[in-house]
C-alpha cells in the first residue's frame, strides 16, 4: 500500500519528533536592532575548517537578514532556556528580543548563559523545500559545562550522560 503524501508528511513529522536536536537561537543584527529565531536544525559540519548549518524557514526575517548582511550568531541555550527557546519560536514581526538580555559579540546579538556560542560568516546557502540551509564559517566559539536544552517528542529537556559508555573526546566522528 503507497503512503500519501499527506501520510507521508505525518509519518516524517513523528519520526523527527524523535530524534533528540539541540536548541539554538541563531541572531543577527540590522540598523543595530537585533533579531533571532529559534532552531532545532543545526549541527557541526568541518572541522578543517571549522563551519556549522544551520536550517532557516524560508519566510524568517532572520534569513532575510543573514542573506544581508553575512553573519550570523548561533546561541546554543542552555537547559534552563526554555522560554527563551519559546519566545524565539514565535512567527511574524514580534520583537523576540523583548524582556531578553543581549550583548554583542563580534558585532552580532549573543544571549546570556548559553552553553555554547559560534560566530560565523556564510558560506553558502542551499535551497532545501521549505527551508534554506546556510553553512557558516566558523569566526568565533565559546563553550560552557553548562546541561544544553533538548527537543524531543515536542518537549524540552536536557542530555544525561551514559555512565556505560565513554568516547574519546579527541576521536574524529
Amino acid at each position: 500500500m503507497r503512503s500519501t503524501p499527506h501520510d507521508l508528511q505525518t509519518s516524517f513529522k513523528e519520526v523527527m519528533a524523535g530524534v533528540a536536536t539541540p536548541v539554538s537561537i541563531v541572531t543577527a543584527i540590522n540598523g543595530g536592532l537585533p533579531y533571532g529565531t529559534t532552531v532545532s536544525a543545526f549541527a557541526s559540519l568541518s572541522m578543517n575548517p571549522p563551519m556549522v548549518l544551520v536550517s532557516l524557514d524560508r519566510g524568517s526575517e532572520t534569513l532575510e537578514l543573514v542573506r544581508e548582511t553575512g553573519r550570523f550568531g548561533l546561541n546554543i541555550l542552555g537547559a534552563d532556556q526554555a522560554s527563551t527557546a519559546l519566545s524565539f519560536a514565535k512567527k511574524g514581526g514580534v520583537d523576540k528580543f523583548y524582556g531578553t538580555r543581549w550583548d554583542l559579540d563580534h558585532d552580532l546579538p549573543r544571549i546570556p548563559g548559553v552553553v555554547g556560542w559560534v560566530a560565523c560568516a556564510v558560506a553558502d546557502l542551499v535551497e532545501g523545500g521549505d527551508h534554506v540551509v546556510v553553512l557558516g564559517d566558523v569566526e568565533a566559539a565559546e563553550f560552557s559545562h553548562a546541561s544544553p536544552l533538548v527537543y524531543h517528542c515536542r518537549l524540552f529537556g536536557t542530555y544525561a550522560p551514559n555512565d556505560l559508555v565513554h568516547l574519546d573526546p579527541t576521536a574524529r566522528t
